[in-house]
């Protein structure tokens, strides 16, 4: 008995070692329309794996890839697609090019470092400071979530001015309105609301019901 650790590693181990045989078999033989026809028959072979894609075009190109794949790229067949060049599939990846991101507040994430340039760019207002608040108060969650329990809101004064390159002076902008900037806790993440205009909703009263 041989076992298949001794028989050679398969190119493609998902179409199995009969479809190997095959092709390997199709690169022998001579007559050139009979091996076009024999490998024709691979890829319906190959197809019939996946029969709910075997007529999409896209997916008859992916087989007849596959096919000079599994034959090391030594077939000579009349194909209906290109021939795939053996470089193109053995060549290494190109190196994904990742975003640079230097900032040194880096829990804070890119998301936030936009929503500072877009508040930048906003006029004096109620707006822009409920903006701001709301941004220093996601910055203080990325805060306590990367680093630790608690954190002064001065610290967070300090880093908004610093990632705004001191456009942002939340302090500053809260002395020119009513607006409240306390920050809100870990766990109340409700505060913000102006001092001005909050008022305490209560349910009206029943009736007595008339009879």
């Amino acid at each position: 008995m041989q076992y298949n650790t001794l028989k050679k590693d398969l190119i493609i181990p998902e179409y199995g070692r009969h479809i190997h045989r095959m092709v390997s078999y199709c690169k022998t033989i001579e007559d050139r329309e009979e091996r076009n026809l024999f490998a024709e028959a691979i890829i319906e072979v190959m197809g019939n794996l996946n029969t709910y894609l075997r007529d999409v075009s896209d997916f008859q190109h992916k087989l007849w890839d596959q096919l000079f794949i599994m034959a090391e790229f030594d077939l000579d067949v009349d194909s209906p697609f290109p021939i795939p060049d053996k470089e193109t599939f053995q060549s290494p990846p190109q190196p994904l090019k990742y975003p640079k991101y230097s900032n040194k507040y880096r829990y804070y994430g890119k998301n936030v470092k936009k929503m500072i340039d877009v508040a930048i760019e906003w006029e004096e207002g109620d707006k822009k400071l409920g903006l701001v608040k709301n941004i220093a108060n996601q910055m203080k969650k990325s805060y306590l979530l990367w680093n630790k329990d608690q954190v002064d809101d001065q610290v967070i004064y300090n880093q908004l001015k610093d990632l705004s390159n001191g456009k942002l002076d939340l302090e500053k902008m809260e002395k020119a309105s009513d607006y409240d900037v306390n920050l809100s806790s870990k766990n109340d993440l409700t505060n913000g609301r102006s001092k001005k205009n909050y008022s305490t909703f209560r349910r009206p009263k029943r009736g007595k019901r008339r009879n």
